[in-house]
């Protein structure tokens, strides 16, 4: 794929001031429908296009965005990135990578031609509204939604990059609330495919019907310590909430927790965790990272002891440590780091082992980000889920808190499960952990 005319202007224009410089062009097409009272309420559909400069020049980084691409805007675009740059703090760490080459994903792959019109949507948002919300108990579905997103995320530079990812995909989420006399329950289940005709309505109402309904008759288990498998969605927030755990970024400023880990055991042996950008099933693919590097699988925790942290070629640098291809960079923020997709490796226990005994199934959480503090591990969720026997729900548990220390937790994983599974957003694929003695309050 060639470059655009207006990224060549861009670059040029930019070594002409002595600069070197990378250009991201962000742009999206997206249809977004919701439903309310079986019509539809919301039909958004846009198209967007942001190119971002960062321009390097004596060891000076300045960046500016634009919307436009006719020649009065790149030239605005340019020199606003030269001003932006002239005012900045020297960055001797920061340059744009050496990285001529040209990389491109297959649009056959990740943005298949699709057949599912525009009508069909409409259909099955109607649907799925209507559906879940003539169920017994179910007092309305205030949030739902289908949509479809065609993202092209691309890289150019001064360098002789260019690289270039386009990518289709389809949501669909419902959440419903129930009610039964003065008890209320809400739950929500969502579905993510590459294409709309893979979606599946039918079984998005029938796991958050019977999650909402359920959880109606949910009441607190008595406060103690507890052994607790979060559900695939519940582990998702989790780690998200404390992801700064392996941001090179954070370890250049200070705030890392495990910056000083590499070598070390931060979870139980047969914890396995890595980033696996290039698996192709996964919505977080990415075949190059923001500053153009080739991406790859990085082995983070290898049998618990921490590999490495997520860099880019700045905190690289500044840490004495490898690049690792996890450069994030918008067309209007700086550059920083960032996972792609993070993939627990599935262990040796079965099922079985996994649900022996008794044990808490958190299925919900509250406040994942307000009630965790990233840096020392520290947190307290509002919970539900269901209290669970040798694998069978016996009661359905709302009201609770789960607290604990997140990096102590990691030391406290008593069961592995012998299968990995993707969360539905197709972000983060892992197996069920077991956590034991964690602190419950009813």
């Amino acid at each position: 794929m060639s470059m655009p005319n207006f990224a060549s202007t861009v670059l040029e224009r930019a070594r002409a001031a002595g600069a070197e410089a990378d250009l991201i062009v962000d742009a999206k097409e997206s249809l977004s429908l919701k439903a309310r009272d079986g019509a539809l309420e919301e039909q958004a559909v846009s198209a967007t296009r942001i190119l971002g400069l960062r321009v390097i020049k004596d060891q000076q980084v300045g960046i500016a965005y634009s919307e436009a691409t006719d020649a009065d805007a790149l030239n605005q675009l340019v020199d606003q990135a030269l001003l932006n740059a002239r005012y900045s703090k020297p960055e001797p760490n920061e340059q744009i990578q050496a990285n001529r080459q040209s990389l491109h994903t297959d649009d056959a792959q990740l943005c298949p031609d699709s057949q599912f019109s525009a009508e069909q949507r409409i259909e099955l948002a109607l649907y799925l509204e209507r559906t879940l919300a003539s169920k017994p108990q179910i007092r309305n579905v205030p949030y739902n939604g289908v949509m479809e997103v065609i993202s092209q995320h691309q890289v150019f530079s001064t360098q002789g990059l260019s690289a270039s990812s386009r990518q289709r995909m389809n949501h669909l989420y419902a959440y419903a609330l129930a009610a039964d006399g003065d008890l209320t329950a809400m739950a929500g289940k969502g579905q993510a495919t590459r294409l709309g005709e893979q979606l599946n309505a039918d079984q998005v109402i029938a796991n958050a019907y019977h999650e909402a309904t359920t959880l109606l008759q949910g009441k607190p288990v008595a406060s103690g310590h507890y052994d607790v498998i979060f559900d695939i969605e519940s582990l998702a927030d989790v780690l998200g909430a404390f992801s700064i755990m392996l941001s090179g970024k954070a370890a250049q400023d200070g705030i890392n927790p495990w910056r000083n880990r590499i070598g070390k055991s931060v979870a139980v042996t047969g914890f396995q965790l890595s980033d696996q950008p290039l698996a192709t099933d996964g919505f977080g693919y990415a075949l190059f990272d923001s500053e153009g590097t080739a991406c790859q699988a990085t082995p983070l925790v290898v049998d618990g002891v921490l590999q490495t942290l997520l860099h880019n070629s700045v905190t690289a640098r500044q840490l004495n440590a490898g690049n690792t291809g996890h450069a994030q960079r918008g067309p209007k923020s700086p550059l920083s780091v960032g996972a792609h997709q993070l993939h627990v490796a599935p262990g040796q226990h079965t099922q079985r082992d996994l649900t022996s005994g008794e044990y808490l199934e958190l299925t919900a959480l509250q406040g994942t980000h307000s009630g965790a503090n990233a840096i020392s591990g520290d947190f307290s969720f509002g919970a539900s889920g269901y209290l669970c026997r040798d694998g069978e729900r016996i009661q359905p548990v709302r009201g609770i808190t789960v607290a604990g220390n997140f990096y102590e937790m990691l030391n406290r994983i008593s069961a592995i499960g012998d299968t990995a599974k993707w969360n539905w957003q197709r972000s983060i694929k892992m197996p069920s952990l077991r956590f034991a003695d964690i602190a419950i309050s009813g």
